[in-house]
């Protein structure tokens, strides 16, 4: 009879493994766009700051003779020359950054600063070929644009960056 009730409960517990299997099969997605689908969106928070670090990042990789000429006393003309090179280099590579699809609520905003802030550097190399440069212009640009991008982390309620410090 002992045998009859450990068979009885082998062919039991066999049948029950079999059912759980089939359900988790059930469970999981056919294809991989499913997969995708489930996936949680990005956080805005994390792809901005991530954004503006590569923005900070791709200046500061060109700008080192810029701010070199900047911090000098009396800087000789071939620093000026490195220096006016220097930020035509960070306005090509500034123009060279795109918005994450992530921040499609922000994209006008941070285009329109990366535009600026471009364009402040382009009047920064051209001012740099004259006698006495004057930044003031390029400078109120570079803020135009910092602007932007702080309007664009306050609509995500992050704090506003200082771009020009982190330069």
């Amino acid at each position: 009879m002992k045998k009859f009730w450990i068979l009885l409960s082998a062919i039991t517990f066999a049948i029950g493994l079999t059912a759980c299997s089939a359900e988790k099969e059930e469970a999981q997605p056919e294809n991989k766009e499913s997969e995708e689908a489930a996936k949680p969106a990005a956080n805005p928070k994390s792809v901005m700051y991530k954004f503006y670090m590569s923005i900070v990042s791709t200046i500061n990789e060109a700008d080192a003779d810029l701010n070199a000429y900047e911090g000098a006393e009396e800087p000789t003309p071939e620093e000026k020359a490195a220096a006016s090179e220097s930020a035509a280099a960070v306005a090509t590579k500034v123009e060279g950054l795109e918005v994450p699809a992530d921040l499609k609520d922000q994209k006008a905003d941070l285009e329109t600063a990366l535009k600026e802030i471009a364009e402040s550097y382009k009047m920064k190399s051209e001012e740099l070929k004259k006698d006495a440069p004057a930044f003031d212009a390029a400078d109120e640009k570079f803020a135009q644009g910092e602007e932007k991008i702080g309007a664009a982390f306050e609509s995500l309620e992050m704090n506003k960056p200082s771009l020009a410090k982190e330069l």
